[in-house]
């Protein structure tokens, strides 16, 4: 039941991803109508999701995670879809604003699709963890996309702020490890929403860091070319839990 409602909520969403991309191009009321409509439609998904994340049960906590993080990475899309729409609207086709909205529709649409391998995944426990652990992987490098943008953090912290995040990567490292021993579906799940958070934490440190007041142009670059590298790093010990 709950399967249906989500696949019908997410296809309605999609058709309101395209209306954006094409509102770009039209009238303002065109586009104000279309970005209300994703609205309704997303918090319509929302619902449907928590609820199918409810019937799970309180017995297994991990894999409601595993939902409720997919549509949040599907709202956080349509978030950012909704302000590269608005930057793009009116102008020329080769403008560079146009290649972000592209570029966001992509992402937008991937972030669905995800959550609907999310979603019927979670039916078969055969195949939790793994859906999991791919999740993760593609929210990772989205958000290595994002660190690695010539976006300015809109805050700074301090680099200890920096160091103390990178705890996190120890303790989900010696956790991917463990799970990929194990192979079990709940220690693979657990590991997918620990790994999330903590690269999530670090590379938002990270750049953070890199720009505060007191750090040279050439230490912001070798922070952000470390955290790059790290995340890589990262990312093929998960590809390697998944392949075992």
């Amino acid at each position: 039941c709950y399967r249906e409602n989500i696949l019908k909520t997410a296809k309605a969403l999609v058709e309101d991803t395209k209306l954006l991309v094409s509102g770009a191009a039209s009238s303002q009321d065109k586009l104000a109508q279309a970005a209300q409509s994703s609205a309704n439609t997303i918090t319509q998904l929302a619902e449907v999701v928590k609820l199918g994340a409810a019937s799970l049960g309180s017995d297994d906590p991990e894999t409601q995670v595993v939902l409720i993080n997919a549509i949040k990475d599907v709202a956080k899309a349509l978030s950012d879809l909704i302000g590269a729409t608005k930057g793009a609207a009116s102008k020329p086709a080769d403008d560079p604003s146009m290649y972000q909205l592209k570029g966001a529709a992509k992402v937008m649409v991937t972030n669905v699709t995800s959550l609907l391998k999310t979603v019927k995944a979670v039916e078969d426990e055969a195949t939790r963890g793994t859906r999991a652990l791919e999740a993760t992987i593609e929210y990772i490098k989205q958000e290595l996309t994002v660190f690695q943008s010539s976006e300015v953090p809109e805050k700074t912290s301090s680099p200890e702020e920096s160091i103390r995040m990178t705890k996190g990567i120890t303790m989900a490292t010696a956790k991917a490890v463990a799970a990929g021993n194990s192979c079990r579906q709940e220690d693979v799940i657990a590991t997918a929403n620990l790994s999330r958070k903590a690269v999530a934490d670090m590379l938002a440190a990270c750049k953070q860091a890199s720009y505060h007041p007191d750090v040279s142009e050439e230490v912001r670059e070798r922070a952000l070319r470390f955290g790059t590298e790290c995340t890589l790093g990262y990312l093929e010990l998960l590809e390697h839990v998944l392949l075992v």
